[in-house]
């Protein structure tokens, strides 16, 4: 039997349908329409994987900020909000509780210059009580459209406490350190 070398386009067609069976597998075929940017079709929801985790998707809140869940093995990214944040590891899960605890002053950003956990997401109607460590110099708590802000402190103990009522993504920040990376993120769901 004599072998029969493919001809160009038979090549370019079986490159073509390889290269659209890999593209599938890798949206999960969920039928969902896409903005191109990862984003699907404006779902709000944390979208499971394989392995248990998530991708993301934002949509935005009545505010103008963004409703980030995460995953997929990625890390939300909140528009870069925490990328100069040395202890943001990923989103810690609070849902399911009353409220999470965020520490203020913990090590971080070159010192004890950073919020602990970086990011958390909680339920509507949770609250966060931020905790002073006493580390670091004088932090406040300052959220990003003024919804919320604290008193500057600097004595480990001291706390602040705010309950979010509405779903969405609520970027904060230290004002005196938030140069050097001191910024959090609450996700309410």
């Amino acid at each position: 039997m004599e072998e029969r070398t493919p001809d160009r386009r038979e090549v370019l067609t079986t490159g073509a349908v390889v290269a659209a069976g890999l593209l599938a597998g890798c949206a999960g075929g969920d039928g969902g329409g896409g903005d191109g940017e990862g984003n699907e079709g404006g779902d709000e929801s944390p979208t499971p994987t394989d392995e248990g985790e998530e991708t993301t998707t934002e949509a935005t809140t009545e505010d103008g900020g963004e409703n980030e869940s995460g995953g997929g093995g990625e890390q939300p990214s909140f528009d870069g909000w925490l990328s100069d944040t040395s202890n943001y590891d990923g989103v810690e899960d609070a849902t399911g509780q009353d409220g999470a605890t965020v520490m203020v002053g913990a090590e971080g950003n070159g010192g004890n210059i950073a919020f602990e956990p970086a990011a958390v997401r909680i339920d509507a109607g949770a609250t966060v009580t931020w905790e002073w460590t006493g580390q670091g110099g004088s932090h406040n708590v300052k959220h990003q459209n003024d919804d919320f802000e604290s008193e500057y402190y600097d004595q480990e103990g001291e706390t602040f406490e705010y309950t979010f009522e509405e779903a969405g993504t609520y970027k904060y920040l230290c004002v005196p350190h938030q140069s050097q990376g001191m910024k959090g993120v609450v996700v309410v769901e």
